[in-house]
This record gives C-alpha cells, sequence and structure tokens, in this order.
C-alpha cells in the first residue's frame, strides 16, 4: 500500500515525520512532499507535484487555507482516501472528494496506525 504524505517534514519532532516513520514501520510503501527537499527517515521529501503512480492514501499535514493548491493534484492521483490530520480540517475538500468518489477521514494517521485502524 502506497501512502502520499504531504506536509512531511524533516523535523523529528513534528507529526508527519513520526507518521513517515510508523508508515515505515508497517512496511508501507511511503512517498512524501514537504516545503523543502530532505530525508524524513531515510524517505525522501520532493518538493514538487510528481506523478506518483498507485497512491492509496494520501494523509495531510498542512492547513486548509494550503492544501487548495493541492486539490487538483490529489485528484489527478485518484487515491482511495484522504486523511485529514488534527487542524487540517477542511469542510471545502470534503465536498470536492466527494463529488469524485474518493474518501475522506479526519483522523491522526499515528493513532490509525498505533490502533491497527489504517
Amino acid at each position: 500500500m502506497k501512502t502520499l504524505v504531504i506536509g512531511a517534514s524533516t523535523n523529528k519532532e513534528r507529526y508527519s515525520y513520526k507518521a513517515i516513520h510508523s508508515l515505515v514501520d508497517k512496511s508501507h510503501q511511503v512517498v512524501a512532499i514537504g516545503a523543502k527537499k530532505g530525508m524524513a527517515f531515510d524517505i525522501p521529501i520532493e518538493t514538487e507535484k510528481l506523478d506518483f503512480h498507485a497512491v492509496d492514501t494520501v494523509t495531510l499535514y498542512l492547513n486548509p487555507k494550503v492544501q487548495q493548491d493541492y486539490y487538483d493534484y490529489i485528484l489527478s492521483l485518484k487515491p482511495r482516501r484522504v486523511i485529514f490530520n488534527p487542524g487540517t480540517e477542511n469542510p471545502e475538500f470534503y465536498k470536492i472528494l466527494e463529488a469524485n468518489n474518493i474518501q475522506y477521514e479526519v483522523a491522526c494517521t499515528l493513532v490509525l496506525l498505533a490502533t491497527n485502524q489504517y
């Protein structure tokens, strides 16, 4: 299963970094996009919206104001679902996802992984 982490950080204290670590520990294939290039737990962070194939889940760590720049990109990837982590809730985007038959979930990726609900 491939997960795209948008809003990835190289800072080990950030939740996106911790989520990447947990996803890798649970044998998920992870790709990441962040504000600056770097590494997060041996995963390269890209700064461009690359065409990642076969993305199952997108997990967001961007505030709603910044998310608008990613609407078309996420839709083009045709993921099965989008996870809105705490602080990223976006009712406008929920409607767009629903109209495109993409599931969304408002939850903490780390909690979903820790409780085997991912």
